[in-house]
């Protein structure tokens, strides 16, 4: 499961990466939390993508927000063309997730420690998810996302039993494409490369999602890098 990730890269470093033309302005975040707007990128007819926000923990169609509440932050890639709140998704409504670093907990003895997950170049990277367009009669429309995870990768395997699905950049593309072929797609869901990540310690300040700036990415003093 991941529940907490960062996304501090600069606005022309995420449009470049992306390939987008103009993007609205966002502010760094360091602790993004289930159901707080998170920055998506998708496909508009035609092709052209954008940036936008969505409310991180998806919300199926038809269903009240109030009660699904953060249930649906992750989809499992293994179930995710299958399972009612996400197949329809699947099919039609794709996105990129943008992060440069994600959160996973190591239980140890009743206590879960955190450490931070990110490219060792430092570039952002994308998270494969889906967006959802949900509202009840009456009721104002809710757009909400959720990102996939798959298998642990080994260096993650030393933390937890399941890590985001990262895409490559040459990926985007067909991820995007509604037109995609499902079997390019499950090919897609796989663990991503362990020798372009780093991943070390860092503090329990992260736990608290009011705690949003640079001290939750930095190596825990005296403590070592995992790997």
């Amino acid at each position: 499961m991941c529940g907490r990730f960062s996304l501090t890269s600069p606005l022309a470093t995420i449009a470049a990466e992306f390939g987008l033309a103009s993007a609205p302005a966002f502010e760094p975040h360091y602790n993004i939390a289930p159901t707080q707007p998170v920055a998506v990128v998708r496909a508009r007819p035609g092709g052209e993508r954008e940036l936008t926000h969505l409310r991180w923990g998806l919300v199926p169609a038809g269903a009240d927000p109030n009660q699904v509440g953060a249930r649906l932050i992750n989809a499992r890639s293994e179930s995710v063309m299958t399972r009612p709140a996400f197949r329809a998704a699947f099919r039609a409504r794709r996105c990129l997730m943008p992060a440069d670093g994600f959160y996973e907990w190591r239980r140890e003895l009743g206590r879960g420690e955190p450490f931070y997950v990110r490219r060792i170049d430092r570039r952002p990277f994308a998270f494969a998810a889906l967006w959802e367009r949900s509202g009840r009669p009456g009721a104002r429309a809710v757009e909400s996302c959720t990102l996939l995870t798959t298998e642990p990768n080994a260096k993650l395997r030393l933390i937890h039993d399941r890590m985001p699905v990262v895409l490559d950049r040459q990926a985007y593309a067909a991820w995007l494409d509604p037109a995609s072929d499902p079997r390019l797609l499950a090919s897609l869901l796989v663990p991503y490369a362990d020798d372009v990540l780093e991943v070390f310690a860092v503090s329990g300040l992260v736990n608290d999602p009011r705690n949003d700036d640079r001290r939750c990415i930095e190596p825990v003093p005296f403590t070592p890098r995992l790997l």
